[in-house]
């Protein structure tokens, strides 16, 4: 028998929290003439000067510091930066204002679906699972002075917690890096009815699992024996935590391979990762695939063909990795349930230099 139960003081607590996220997404639409780096700049100032002292001290770390470079999407005790339930509501209001300011619409309401779901798992898990399940355990970090925006000054966001890294570099008025981009689901799709805003039958990462599944299944007997790398699905993405991801060449079906439906469909793929972002810098992760080339970008399978079942993929290209596993059971022992996905920058992640 799940446990469902929610004390008063915590559903209104959890109202307040989604309602102020629907506050920003309002606010922001106030500012739409800047950048999005001056508007993240903007509302990283307002969010620093409305801490207290000591929440300051935690809330920001130096540029160089090697902290900047952990990130990880398990369920940790602790992490740098300052958490949402540690913030007043105003504060609350400002940090999601600076996060919406980050990430397109799109990226913006799965970051918000992905939070929501802690609320879900909490219920699924029952009693004693309070303190690791909390939809404002998400952890705000700004590495170097964003009161500096010169073009040769940069600084960091990042948001983070279970299932959802998101970090940021920005320099002057250009958001220069946006990687890792780490989002993740448990469960992939709802099957039982829960307290909350998240209802039976919701699948935040739908487009990211349906259009690979939509790609694999129309290739043919041949095409289908060059993408697949292994029978077994693997068990988790590749590099988690690491600052870089160091990959080797790639392997999979060529995008030269593919008639123009199954390349019309890869590139529709790559775009729901690409556009989780705001448009402009959208549209330089677009420029710099266009520029190195789509017939260099592989796209790879391993694992199952149907849902249910352990599969994996990844889609490789001289300036990006996407990588997506499902492969866990949910909370509730579903099998193959259990989305993590990824968009790393070959170029450099966190705007770092490749070695």
């Amino acid at each position: 028998m799940l446990n469902l139960s929610f004390s008063v003081t915590r559903r209104k607590s959890i109202l307040t929290f989604l309602a102020v996220g629907c506050v920003c997404a309002v606010g922001l639409a106030l500012k739409p003439a800047d950048s999005p780096a001056t508007n993240m700049q903007t509302f990283a100032v307002s969010w620093l000067d409305s801490l207290s002292k000591e929440q300051q001290a935690i809330a920001q770390i130096p540029y160089d510091s090697p902290e900047r470079l952990g990130w990880h999407f398990i369920p940790k005790p602790e992490r740098k930066g300052v958490p949402l339930r540690d913030m007043n509501d105003a504060q609350q209001a400002s940090a999601l204002r600076l996060v919406r300011a980050a990430l397109s619409e799109m990226g913006y309401n799965k970051a918000q679906q992905i939070m929501s779901l802690e609320g879900v798992l909490r219920q699924l898990e029952g009693p004693g699972s309070e303190q690791r399940r909390d939809p404002r355990k998400y952890y705000v970090t700004i590495s170097g002075d964003p009161r500096k925006t010169d073009a040769d000054t940069p600084w960091g966001l990042s948001f983070e917690g279970h299932h959802l890294s998101l970090n940021f570099v920005c320099r002057g008025d250009q958001i220069v890096d946006s990687t890792p981009q780490f989002f993740a689901t448990n469960p992939a799709e709802l099957k039982t009815e829960v307290k909350g805003p998240i209802r039976k039958g919701t699948r935040v990462l739908a487009a990211e699992e349906e259009l690979a599944f939509q790609l694999y299944l129309s290739l043919d007997e041949a095409q289908q024996k060059s993408a697949l790398i292994a029978e077994e699905a693997l068990k988790e993405i590749r590099f988690a935590g690491e600052p870089q991801a160091e990959v080797s060449a790639p392997e999979g079906i060529a995008f030269g391979k593919l008639n123009p439906d199954q390349a019309k469909l890869l590139v529709n793929l790559v775009d729901v990762y690409r556009n989780a972002v705001p448009a402009p810098v959208a549209e330089k992760r677009q420029a710099l695939i266009n520029q190195s080339g789509w017939d260099k970008v592989h796209f790879a399978w391993a694992g199952a063909s149907k849902p249910g079942i352990g599969h994996y993929y990844r889609i490789t290209g001289p300036t990006f990795l996407i990588e997506f596993v499902n492969t866990q059971p949910d909370a509730s022992g579903n099998p193959a349930n259990h989305i993590h996905c990824v968009w790393r920058d070959l170029t450099g992640d966190f705007d770092l230099p490749i070695k």
